[in-house]
């Protein structure tokens, strides 16, 4: 199972950022000075998914204006020492392509991905949440090693890492046998139960490389609180079936919906990748 596509629902209001949010995507947000967004298609592009398929809404025009030429920027800072600045963009949109769609109301993750299924079509694909954020220094990047393991065990795959126990209610918390270092059939999954019923330390971050099946069972899924489509709900349809995976990442992973994440994923790319340029 190869991913050739990867989908990024990037629909949401991101009120934890309010007032940044008020006017810009959230994930527009610079980390020093490239936008969550553009760090999610470059872990995409570089797993070999260069066909970018994106989830908006209502104010997130400037996502589709960035993958984008500006005339009259580049026109102005053209044979400046500013120019170089736009190489790592200008690589990546030659690198992929873009397509996008709108999530007409805000239903939830599950619902977001549903309205990826016609960008998508019927092939396996990634799906990166680009406020969580994954940097490996040393080796590949996160949705690559992802990529190895669905394709060497034909199977669907979620990311998974260990989080304190008093952490878990806010993650989805996968249960599963290991089969091999660091990959787990997943038998179970819950979103966000209390921390003395969590069945596991395991959490779902927002990496994911999913089968086109996911798309029958969201639609088998229950709108929950507040009518929102889980994703969980159709990850653990999914996963008695027995064709899910969980797979321990190599790497650091920060949580960028929320101030404190985002805080400390901008120190470590200022201290780790731009001073070390």
């Amino acid at each position: 199972m190869i991913a050739r596509k990867c989908l990024f629902p990037a629909a949401g209001y991101g009120t934890r950022f309010l007032p940044a949010t008020k006017a810009m995507p959230k994930e527009m947000l610079p980390i020093v000075n490239r936008p969550l967004i553009e760090f999610g298609v470059d872990e995409a592009n570089a797993a070999g998914m260069s066909e970018i398929c994106i989830v908006t809404g209502r104010g997130k025009r400037p996502l589709e204006d960035y993958f984008d030429v500006n005339f009259e920027l580049e026109h102005q800072i053209a044979g400046s020492s500013k120019e170089s600045s736009l190489t790592q963009i200008r690589e990546l949109n030659d690198a992929c392509t873009f397509t996008f769609t709108r999530q007409r109301s805000m239903r939830g993750l599950g619902d977001a991905v549903l309205t990826g299924r016609s960008l998508v079509g019927d092939e396996a694909f990634g799906l990166i949440l680009a406020d969580d954020l994954c940097f490996n220094l040393d080796g590949d990047p996160v949705m690559k090693q992802m990529q190895d393991v669905a394709s060497a065990f034909d199977c669907s795959v979620i990311a998974v890492m260990d989080v304190p126990q008093d952490q878990v209610s806010n993650y989805g918390i996968v249960v599963g046998d290991e089969i091999e270092a660091n990959v787990l059939r997943v038998s179970s999954m819950v979103e966000k139960p209390r921390v003395e019923e969590a069945p596991s330390n395991l959490a779902v971050i927002g990496r994911y490389i999913l089968s086109p099946d996911i798309f029958d069972f969201i639609e088998s899924t229950e709108p929950g609180a507040g009518g929102e489509i889980q994703l969980t709900d159709a990850l653990n349809a999914l996963a008695q079936t027995g064709k899910l995976l969980a797979y321990r990442f190599q790497g650091h992973r920060f949580d960028c919906g929320s101030i404190d994440g985002y805080v400390a994923a901008t120190n470590f790319y200022y201290d780790n990748v731009v001073l070390k340029r």
